[in-house]
């Protein structure tokens, strides 16, 4: 069966930082003043030779900084919505037309008597997939356990296939990890590129520890 929203499920953050500076081009000698040569290997390795070692411990101590104060950012969302993931992306289209692929999620856990209609963000036992889907039907609550029961709006059947083995219900306090409060639309596409093709985390992590490297005061 069609497996859900971000991926029904979601992934999650990321961020970027600035350009090289230009490497200078030398002139020919005074009988050929119109013309220049290009830029040589020996030119860019002693370009950043002459780094000052100053200048390259605060640039990492900065790119330090921004990687811990969205850390920080992200712990206190946690805190603040009592969920572990707070901020999810859609990476299917199991929740059309409400939700589209690559949308960013906003989620809130702090109410546990989740109605039939809600939309929540799940995990389930032993796989490492959050859904997000909506409920459609409900039983216990009160001084009994809440059980949920979701299906994706796009999706024919609910999902029942998709929980763990023998499972027929989701436990509202054990398996959701929060209802959905609001959402960005197609902000999270990002996200999907870096799940569909991993090695584009390799290619923005190179460019950003080149980046602090190159960048000079």
């Amino acid at each position: 069966m069609h497996i859900p929203a971000i991926r029904k499920e979601p992934a999650v953050v990321s961020a970027s930082t600035g350009l090289a500076e230009a490497i200078s081009t030398t002139q020919t000698p005074l009988s050929h003043p119109s013309t220049r040569t290009s830029p040589t290997m020996a030119s860019l390795f002693g370009s950043t030779a002459n780094f000052n070692p100053r200048t390259l411990l605060v640039q990492s101590l900065n790119f330090a900084l921004v990687l811990s104060t969205a850390f920080m950012l992200w712990k206190s969302l946690s805190l603040a919505s009592d969920s572990p993931s707070p901020i999810v992306v859609v990476l299917s289209g199991s929740m059309e037309p409400a939700f589209q692929r690559g949308d960013l999620l906003f989620l809130w856990n702090r109410g546990l008597d989740t109605q039939v209609g809600e939309v929540v963000v799940y995990n389930v036992q032993g796989k490492d997939i959050p859904i997000v889907h909506r409920v459609v039907r409900r039983s216990g609550g009160g001084d009994k356990p809440l059980k949920l029961l979701t299906k994706g709006d796009n999706n024919a059947l609910d999902d029942t296939e998709l929980y763990a083995s023998g499972q027929r219900f989701l436990s509202r306090g054990k398996d959701v990890i929060g209802s959905v409060v609001g959402y960005i639309p197609f902000v999270g596409y990002g996200t999907i590129l870096l799940s569909e093709y991993p090695w584009l985390k390799s290619v923005m992590l190179g460019i950003m520890g080149l980046t602090v490297f190159l960048q000079r005061e």
